[in-house]
């Protein structure tokens, strides 16, 4: 199988910039996520780390 896409992806110019793009965008979007995790602030994360226990004291009463 790997053949009928290999030989599809050879027939395209320029295919070689594709895993490049590919590669910048994984990374970026991992720096982004990574700034925001060390930027974030502790009374959000505290609170948005709450929201389970919440919802789940919420469905025990109904």
């Amino acid at each position: 199988m790997l053949k009928f896409i290999k030989g599809n992806l050879e027939s395209i110019d320029g295919v070689s910039v594709y895993p490049i793009i590919s590669l910048l965008i994984f990374f970026i979007f991992f720096v982004i996520l990574f700034w925001w995790v060390f930027t974030a602030k502790k009374e959000h994360i505290k609170q948005v780390s709450k929201i389970p226990l919440e919802n789940d004291k919420n469905n025990q009463q109904l």
